[in-house]
């Protein structure tokens, strides 16, 4: 199938800082207008446009039903320029969609997820069974107004968070950008996502600069290429003239290769060009230089971008899916009380009724204000995170599962962005017998200096005394050095208007202010602005020459010969110039050590450098050169031209042509660049290691890279091995590694992407167990997709909490796919931080997000449930004691108002108070780690804790009920007088108990709830004898029930906190 499409114009204009490195403001790449044109698909258009904005893409989707678009199988496709009758396939929309919902499926969304649970399922059940009249026990307002209670927050709460996420893609899909046709520009609010084709620039050397961040996670800005046919053209609206065709691949989720041609009918001969990834602008990228005009050929879901993202998924905490377990186990256990109630009636009757009945009656065993009560001390626990001042600007946009930052054990974090600031800064200058550091820049400067001011400097060492010999070498060595920094780079320096001064003379007067640096890599900017630091500053580059300023104002011109670019196999790159002003010709490369140690001149001092620089966390780059006569570089040209024109094994005759030029290369210098740390990264990796959680840190970028930030981190420390996977393609080479792996023990290990990937596909088991027992895991060169894959096998090979941090949209499909998604808001967007459940603004923050937050949290949550289920356990033992006594009736011994009330105003302010119990301070929990590791183990909440509860709760509930069948003198009315006040009593006394920390609001819900008991009794006539409760028989009788009820359980805390303390009891004294 052949679809029409038309060209676009994607312009996007960028602001840089003055360092260079990255945009203030800049555009992301754009689509054609008619793809907005219906909500079923669009045909391609004649329009060009382009963008004023950058836009985050969240999960970009078609619409919810397949196929919609007619795009149910991905298949290569043939797009056409300058044929508008052929237009036939349609493309899906652009539409950013972060929601979980639509307007359709909210209700029923909502509905399903919350009884889908057996615990609102059952209290469904039981609501709908008061409709029939030999089942109904009570008034029918009894058992719905809890459950629509319960509904009704959740319903909200998810309308709430539904509402702020619709409105933030509602602000990114209507961003502005500008259309181009033959009839004008117009504007149109829409969101702009799409892949297209490189067809011209309006760079001067015919080239232009892409930021791949949001992508692939790597900020190096990427040189991309306009097709060579149509670069020529004398302005963009002659594409539409041109009859011209590009033949792509199907869509898929590799974001590193491409293969298509392109086609152009109409020349004489017709031009077939091949395109490459070097051809491409994707969706998510930013043009970071100039304007790019190309053809869309991918939009929707189709893009790389969105085919590596996930679909944001209803999270479910562990606890809850604990919490809905026990009420599994308490529904078993009112199943057999039914049934051994109706069966010492020896199922006389109409036993079966009797068992729905009894069901009914002690229906309170599983409680359903459970459910309440945790969804609100989840949204107090959100709403205290959000006012941390210590950790301003975080956001909770999944407020559900905020107990789950308690129970972390893995932590897998983005690198660039997340633990580092991604700005690189030149730390050191080595030239083997003397170094520099940040404190001895001026000398490198004076040195720079003297050798333009000095040209006697130059001259050989015999014509200068003896007492100048070593300035003079050192001079000359420096500047050597600081020279070939200058030129051995693929930076290209931009000028723009500042206000004052336009572009153009700008660049003509080569103006400091108004000149940024553009690179494939931040590394290379930071050496070139040192470069310029020091007084040799590169003021103007194209494809072909190159210029330098000296100290005093000198222009020193260069022609470049030759470029061999960095390759992630080669670890090196390197250029050859032509000094114009001497004709010498030179070599230059630079690389790491590993590479380049095996190519300089014997010397004794650069392994050892090397590693002390890495040590010290330095990116170390190796500088070299090799000066070359005319006869000999006329000879490489010959053989490198030749090598390149083959067709068969181009690369292999290309790699060996240079290596023979490779040789006996004279070692100038060592430079040392760091990659700065976020604020506290060091101590909160620490806070996390002892802790017990271990850290992966997952990243796209490349292997040295992310070693050497792992180390500065002290993600690996120093006194661990360190454990490189080589690089493995077979199974074969996997098994051997693998087992070179198992011998080590206690070894961080450190993998690239393309070893993972077939590790995973032949010993997924084996790998992961092996991982897992690592301390610290890093994995570079991962794609989106990898990172998500390795995030669902920790959870499925250990079984263990996942939390996964990030900044960039490469992270999105990690964030989601975690159950725990923390988003860091920092230079790669927002993209990350609106996909994720939590969004911080430091990395530094997620300590306290875990350590306090978490922590008390879950604490919390777990003393509510239980404390909780305690309460209506009592209620229930009470109701079973009752219904034994009397002959095993069904008949209730609360009803109406008492039964509501019980666990609404009577106890609800002091139990829920427990949201605000802490067991130690938050700088104790920072100081002191360790407290979070013993959460780890689920003590908290488990099967020991769930069981001394039921115990106490049948103790209790026993002694208040045959206390107050004892105590009763003549009428029934007064046993449910003393039997509801001593339960009130009771369980006003339990949360003082249970209580650690006294908080005012504390105070003031127990005072309120029994101020609301006793104002209540006025109106309980029906219920209690209002007589009876006012005089000292009725007083001491229930003073005598409590006492007994409670003041053992007061003996045996202070006994166990007496002989078996907590953990955290000595730092709380």
């Amino acid at each position: 199938m052949k679809p029409g499409l038309r060209c676009l114009l994607n312009r996007v204009k960028s602001l840089f800082s003055k360092s260079g490195r990255t945009a203030k403001n800049a555009s992301a790449v754009l689509t054609i207008s008619d793809l907005f044109s219906n909500a079923t698909g669009t045909r391609p258009g004649q329009e060009m446009c382009h963008m004023r904005n950058e836009m985050p893409l969240g999960s970009l989707t078609c619409c919810p039903w397949s196929g919609c678009c007619g795009m149910g199988d991905f298949r290569p496709r043939t797009v056409w320029l300058g044929h508008p009758e052929k237009r036939e396939q349609r493309y899906p929309k652009n539409v950013i969609n972060n929601q979980k919902y639509n307007f359709f499926t909210f209700l029923p969304g909502v509905l399903f997820n919350q009884f889908k649970y057996f615990f609102n399922l059952y209290f469904l059940l039981l609501a709908c069974s008061q409709f029939v009249e030999e089942l109904r026990l009570g008034a029918l307002y009894t058992y719905w107004v809890p459950l629509g209670l319960v509904l009704i927050i959740t319903v909200m709460r998810e309308a709430i968070e539904e509402i702020r996420c619709y409105l933030r893609d509602k602000e990114v899909n209507s961003q502005i950008y500008s259309k181009l046709s033959a009839r004008g520009e117009s504007w149109n609010h829409y969101n702009v996502e799409t892949l297209f084709f490189c067809l011209l620039t309006t760079e001067r050397n015919g080239s232009c600069f892409l930021r791949t961040d949001q992508l692939d996670g790597e900020t190096d800005w990427k040189l991309r290429l306009p097709v060579a046919c149509t670069q020529r053209l004398p302005t963009a609206a002659d594409l539409l003239q041109t009859r011209s065709y590009v033949y792509a691949e199907e869509p898929n989720i590799d974001i590193h290769n491409f293969i298509g041609t392109f086609t152009r009918e109409d020349g004489d001969p017709p031009v077939n060009e091949s395109l490459s990834i070097e051809n491409t602008l994707w969706a998510s990228t930013v043009v970071a230089s100039g304007t790019a005009v190309g053809v869309v050929i991918y939009t929707g879901k189709e893009l790389r971008s969105v085919m590596n993202t996930s679909n944001p998924r209803h999270k479910v905490g562990l606890f809850d899916l604990e919490v809905n377990c026990l009420t599994k186990l308490l529904f078993g256990a009112l199943v057999v009380v039914s049934l051994v109630m109706v069966a010492l009636q020896h199922f006389a009757g109409r036993w079966y009724l009797q068992i729905f009945r009894f069901l009914l009656l002690f229906s309170h065993i599983v409680p359903i204000s459970l459910r309440v009560n945790l969804d609100m001390g989840k949204m107090v626990f959100s709403w205290m995170i959000k006012k941390d001042s210590k950790i301003p600007g975080t956001v909770v946009r999944a407020s559900t599962i905020p107990e789950q930052l308690g129970r972390i054990s893995y932590l897998l974090t983005d690198k660039t962005g997340t633990l580092t600031q991604n700005e690189m800064v030149f730390r050191r200058l080595h030239l083997g017998t003397v170094a520099y550091g940040m404190d001895s820049m001026d000398e490198v400067q004076s040195h720079v200096f003297s050798a333009y001011t000095h040209p006697t400097h130059d001259l050989p060492t015999s014509r200068a005394p003896a007492a100048t010999k070593v300035r003079k070498t050192i001079s000359s060595r420096v500047h050597e050095a600081v020279k070939a920094i200058a030129l051995v780079h693929n930076v290209t320096p931009v000028y723009e208007s500042n206000g004052v001064t336009d572009q153009a003379e700008a660049e003509q007067h080569y103006e400091d202010t108004c000149r940024v640096y553009q690179a494939s890599s931040p590394d290379e900017v930071s050496l070139v602005q040192w470069t310029e630091s020091v007084g040799l500053t590169l003021v103007g580059r194209d494809q072909s020459s190159m210029q330098l300023r000296t100290p005093t104002g000198q222009i020193l011109n260069f022609t470049i010969l030759q470029i061999f670019p960095f390759t992630y196999e080669s670890k090196r790159m390197g250029i050859i110039v032509r000094d114009e002003s001497t004709g010498e010709i030179t070599f230059y490369m630079k690389g790491a050590d590993v590479v380049m140690a095996g190519i300089v001149q014997y010397n004794d001092w650069l392994e050892e450098e090397c590693g002390n620089m890495a040590r010290e966390g330095l990116r170390v780059l190796v500088v070299t050169k090799k000066s070359l006569t005319e006869e000999q570089y006329q000879d490489f040209e010959a053989r490198y031209v030749q090598a390149k024109l083959s067709v068969h094994d181009r690369s292999l005759k290309v790699a060996t042509v240079i290596e023979s030029l490779e040789m006996e290369m004279e070692l100038l210098c060592l430079t040392g660049v760091e990659d700065q740390l976020q604020m506290d990264v060091r101590p909160t990796l620490e806070i996390l290691r002892n802790a017990g959680i271990k850290v992966w840190m997952l990243t796209g970028d490349k292997l040295e890279t992310a070693t050497c930030t792992a180390k500065n981190a002290h993600l690996i420390t120093r006194s661990q091995d360190l454990h490189i996977f080589r690089p493995v393609t077979t199974r074969g080479e996997a098994h051997l590694e693998l087992n070179a792996f198992r011998r080590k023990h206690d070894c961080a290990l450190v993998i690239s992407g393309d070893s993972l990937e077939v590790c995973l596909k032949y010993y997924e088991y084996e790998f992961m167990e092996l991982a897992c027992q690592c301390p610290a895991v890093v994995c570079c060169r991962c794609t989106p997709t990898q990172k998500a894959q390795i995030v669902r096998l920790l959870q499925e090979r250990t079984g263990k909490l996942t939390c996964a941090v990030g900044d960039g949209g490469n992270d999105v499909s990690m964030i989601q796919e975690a159950d725990c998604g923390v988003g860091v808001e920092g230079k790669e967007g927002k993209q990350a931080s609106l996909a994720a459940d939590f969004s911080v603004t430091q990395f530094k923050h997620l300590g306290r997000l875990l350590m306090v937050h978490g922590r008390n949290s879950y604490k919390r949550s777990a003393a509510l449930s239980q404390f909780v289920i305690h309460r209506s356990l009592c209620i229930s033992t009470m109701q079973a004691v009752f219904s034994s006594v009397f002959h095993f009736a069904s008949v209730p011994l609360y009803q109406g108002f008492l039964i509501i009330g019980y666990s609404t105003i009577y106890t609800m302010f002091p139990v829920f108070s427990l949201v605000l119990d802490k067991d130690v301070k938050s700088e104790v929990a920072m100081l002191y780690p360790e407290l979070y590791k013993d959460l780890l183990k689920g003590r908290p909440l488990s099967f020991k804790t769930f069981l001394i509860w039921v115990l106490i709760s049948i103790y209790q509930g026993s002694i208040i009920m045959y206390g107050a069948l004892l105590l009763f003198e003549s009428e029934f009315v007064h046993i449910v007088a003393i039997s509801f006040t001593s339960l009130i009593l009771t369980e006003l006394l339990m949360v003082a108990l249970t209580v650690q920390t006294w908080h005012w609001l504390m105070i003031v819900g127990e005072l309120l709830s029994l101020a609301c008991y006793i104002a209540s009794l006025v109106f309980l006539h029906e219920f209690i004898d209002v007589y009876f409760i006012t005089t000292v028989s009725f007083l001491w009788k229930v003073t005598a029930i409590t006492l007994v009820s409670c003041l053992p359980l007061y003996i045996l805390k202070y006994l166990r906190r007496r002989f078996s303390p907590p953990s955290y009891s000595k730092l709380t004294t």
